[in-house]
């Protein structure tokens, strides 16, 4: 979600950078995980106890990795694949080899400094991602109602698109005292951040993103407001954010989670794929040599969970898809919350009815790609006429909305996201199949670019997914509606059970969507994190000293409560 309009505050290099801490809860996770002493320890009879971490996505296994460092054994649950929504795909074809399309994350902006840890301890790279107008993308057109720009900057667009950037900033900082929290949040100034949010909350949590910018002087313009939502940012708009809660796009530019994104070279499923094979070099009761693949006997991770259920002595109770019954005394559930709700067969008495009623309650947005291989990156050649590019990163108001040009050299083959899409534009293409959505989007960008005939380049088949069509997602990702921010906050500090009656305690939500910034790598790492903490303070664990865990600060950084009555 890269901005095309910059931000309201341009840092330079002096200043601290900025990262995902808070605003809601203002913990250092990335220093958390830095320090020497560890994430904490459990006592030593405690050592070999199983624990069922259901869901084998980049959150689970995350949070199986970790448990297993301090002696426990994680029983991870995966009805698909390891990854979840960090899922790569290869493609058919004759010369396609090595090419890959990324089906869910695709980029990663810099301020996820957790995700950023395990992308190092595991040895991948990344490299700049082609959005809009950023500084690696060689040209961006930004075509609306058949009308065409071409840019390498946003000073190439005419003046209505820098009188809408100026129109968001001036937005941000009446409205969301943006100079402000950005500078708390570099500074890591907990008691600055808190005040700020907790004020900001109270008054915007009824507010849509739409009424927000209605509400702002600076975007009195429909037109503005239109092209804003249009192209705005780099998925081809925010437009299908408009009936979210404004304190969602809040959180994503305050933290700039919209901008300087990066790519995992090779693809972002061999993150959890390769902790899943890692052998930690400092771990607990287990050998050197230890693996979570050694912990299952080199195989996969077990099937299906299709029934949860509590068992005498506040247990954890799990079928899977083959039958398998297996009694645990604490779980993590990482995957989409909804799962609870259809296709897993659950006791009403696993979670307390807020906490079902916050699940009931929470809005996911669809989303679709179709990507294709091409013989090289031929929209790189020139126009003859005019000495530009002949075909570039393309953001329009026609179907496509955003196509991405993905290679890895002049001579090599390279990868076309021919469209990303969502919420409504993504149900656009939900009864197409694969070929049947690449002609479409072939005649819209056909109408964009007449000269460049893309079809003689593709060289291999079409892959596509919509992911409210998927089985085990039904939706990309939770954006929280206006009024949802007291559901947000249940489920996310659903890991502090102290308080809970004893026979709801034991089983820890965990996931993206149970973090504040749904939609993004880093959610899923921290509330893996979390639930680690809180299955570890379960079985009478406790953090170094030196390094208190997120439960530890809970009751300093606790997010903003606001009244149910």
């Amino acid at each position: 979600m890269t901005s095309t309009v910059p931000t309201a505050v341009q840092h330079t290099d002096a200043q601290p950078p900025i990262t995902m801490f808070g605003p809601d809860f203002p913990y250092a996770y990335d220093d958390f995980l830095a320090h020497p002493a560890g994430l904490g320890q459990i006592p030593a009879t405690e050592h070999g106890t199983e624990v069922a971490v259901i869901g084998g996505g980049l959150s689970g296994i995350v949070a199986a990795y970790e448990l297993m460092k301090m002696g426990l054994k994680p029983v991870v649950y995966e009805a698909d694949q390891i990854g979840g929504r960090l899922r790569t795909v290869g493609f058919e074809g004759t010369g396609t080899d090595g090419l890959t399309a990324e089906m869910g994350a695709m980029r990663f902006p810099p301020s996820s400094t957790a995700l950023q840890h395990y992308i190092d301890l595991v040895g991948l790279e990344t490299k700049a991602f082609p959005n809009p107008l950023a500084e690696s993308t060689p040209s961006t057109v930004v075509d609306l109602k058949g009308e065409s720009h071409y840019a390498t900057t946003v000073d190439d667009l005419p003046q209505v698109y820098r009188d809408v950037m100026n129109a968001w900033n001036a937005c941000l900082e009446e409205g969301a005292d943006f100079s402000d929290m950005n500078r708390a949040l570099r500074e890591r100034d907990v008691p600055k951040i808190r005040e700020i949010w907790a004020k900001l909350v109270e008054k915007l949590d009824n507010q849509t993103f739409y009424g927000f910018l209605c509400e702002s002087e600076a975007f009195k313009s429909f037109r503005h407001r239109e092209i804003f939502g249009q192209v705005g940012f780099g998925t081809g708009g925010w437009d299908t954010d408009f009936p979210n809660s404004i304190l969602e796009i809040l959180r994503v530019v305050y933290t700039e989670a919209d901008d300087h994104h990066r790519g995992i070279v090779g693809g972002s499923q061999q993150l959890p794929l390769r902790l899943w094979d890692r052998e930690p070099q400092k771990i607990v009761h287990w050998p050197l040599g230890t693996s979570l693949a050694s912990l299952h006997d080199g195989r996969a991770p077990k099937p299906a969970v299709t029934r949860l259920h509590r068992t005498a002595g506040n247990r954890v109770t799990v079928t899977d898809a083959n039958g398998d019954i297996r009694t645990y005394r604490t779980a993590i559930f990482t995957a989409q919350s909804w799962m609870l709700l259809s296709k897993i067969e659950c006791d009403d008495s696993l979670f307390p009815i807020d906490h079902w009623t916050a699940m009931e309650r929470t809005h996911y947005m669809e989303s679709s790609k179709l990507f294709v291989p091409v013989d090289r990156p031929f929209w790189l050649d020139k126009d003859e006429e005019t000495g530009r590019d002949v075909m570039s990163m393309t953001l329009t108001d026609r179907m496509t909305r955003g196509t991405y040009l993905l290679d890895d050299g002049p001579d090599k083959p390279a990868t076309i996201c021919l469209s990303y899409t969502w919420c409504d534009d993504s149900l656009k293409w939900l009864p197409l199949s694969a070929n049947e959505r690449m002609e479409v989007m072939l005649k819209s960008l056909g109408e964009i670019y007449p000269k460049v005939d893309i079809r003689k380049h593709i060289i291999g088949n079409p892959v596509t997914v919509s992911w409210e069509n998927e089985p085990y997602f039904m939706g990309a990702f939770k954006a929280n509606l206006p009024g949802h921010y007291r559901y947000q906050r249940r489920l996310f500090t659903h890991f502090m059970q102290d308080d809970l009656p004893t026979d709801k305690r034991g089983i820890f939500l965990a996931g993206d969507d149970i973090s504040w910034t749904a939609g993004w790598a880093e959610g899923a790492v921290t509330t893996a994190l979390n639930a680690v903490w809180g299955v570890m303070h379960h079985l009478g664990g406790a953090t170094d000293a030196t390094n208190p865990g997120p439960g530890d600060l809970y009751d300093e950084i606790a997010p903003v409560e606001l009244p149910e009555d």
